[in-house]
């Protein structure tokens, strides 16, 4: 089974406003509610993509109750744990025309409070796993929870032999690398965050992978937004792919899409080139609707590449 852990799901209300005004009653055009979170895109993607997979994570309160209903209607399986304190958060996004351009503005929830134990059950959940099954640990984690736990689950979860997937930045990312993740997907910006350097051309980009792969990480995908993507594998060959063409309409969950992608092309296959591929034209997918990735959006896609 594979399994995707979100630290701090949401529920996201998406709201379009014809121009909107501070301190004024604003009406909305639009509006849309959906579940919120990096994994919890994964999840959606890989089930939409045809391959089972269960949401982990910690939800509260009525809105935690919504969020899990969500995404269950969509055929996504799930295991939360229900948090006693507090209700899962709710992001509110507002996209406005204003002086003849988009600008989006938006207004992030806290979340619920989750505690040792909270994070104990989660443990035990992954206690429960085999070398069978992997992991895909999305995005950054809520301020009361330690910023060793990344580090703590990969070190349970190599421990396991069980294979698992990291997509975040930073202090959460590097302290992960000596467990040997199957795949990171740093895009250009989180490279030169996290490395602390400069990127400008695309021998820049596949040093800067190199580097991370031997910190530990098996293979290196780095996302170049509208330039595709280039992977560096664990056998130290490159790829490139360039991005299909077309109108990006939203870029929200094209990163985690090019990580369910990856994963399906690659569960499908076990090539690495057809892996790639597949991983852009999912995350192209979904930056070129409204909605996350389908099947058919992303086959159409692969034909151009």
């Amino acid at each position: 089974m594979i399994y995707t852990i979100t630290f701090n799901p949401a529920l996201d209300y998406i709201a379009q406003v014809e121009d909107f005004k501070i301190g004024e009653i604003n009406r909305t055009k639009t509006e849309t509610i959906l579940p919120g979170g990096k994994g919890l895109n994964v999840s959606i993607v890989l089930k939409n993509l045809g391959i089972e997979n269960t949401a982990l994570g910690f939800i509260s309160g009525f809105t935690g109750e919504e969020l899990k209903r969500k995404m269950e209607a969509q055929g996504v399986k799930t295991d939360f744990v229900k948090v006693k304190e507090g209700i899962t958060r709710i992001n509110v996004k507002i996209s406005s025309m204003n002086e003849k351009k988009v600008e989006e503005t938006a207004l992030n929830g806290v979340g619920p409070l989750i505690t040792e134990n909270d994070i104990e059950v989660l443990m035990e959940k992954l206690q429960k796993m085999s070398t069978n099954d992997l992991v895909i640990l999305s995005g950054s984690i809520p301020k009361n929870i330690d910023n060793t736990i990344y580090e703590k689950i990969c070190k349970n979860l190599n421990e396991k032999g069980i294979t698992f997937i990291v997509d975040s930045t930073q202090e959460l990312l590097m302290n992960v690398l000596k467990y040997h993740p199957f795949l990171i997907k740093p895009n250009k910006d989180e490279l030169e965050e996290t490395l602390n350097c400069k990127i400008s051309t695309k021998e820049d980009i596949i040093q800067s992978a190199k580097e991370l792969k031997k910190l530990g990480a098996q293979n290196v995908l780095v996302s170049l937004g509208n330039d595709g993507a280039l992977l560096l594998t664990k056998e130290d060959k490159t790829y490139y792919s360039k991005a299909p063409k077309g109108q990006v309409v939203n870029t929200v969950g094209s990163g985690d899409s090019m990580v369910a992608g990856f994963l399906a092309g690659y569960h499908q296959t076990k090539d690495y080139e057809v892996a790639l591929k597949t991983g852009v034209a999912t995350g192209s997918a979904s930056a070129f609707s409204t909605r996350l990735a389908t099947k058919e959006d992303v086959e159409l896609l692969l034909s151009q590449l």
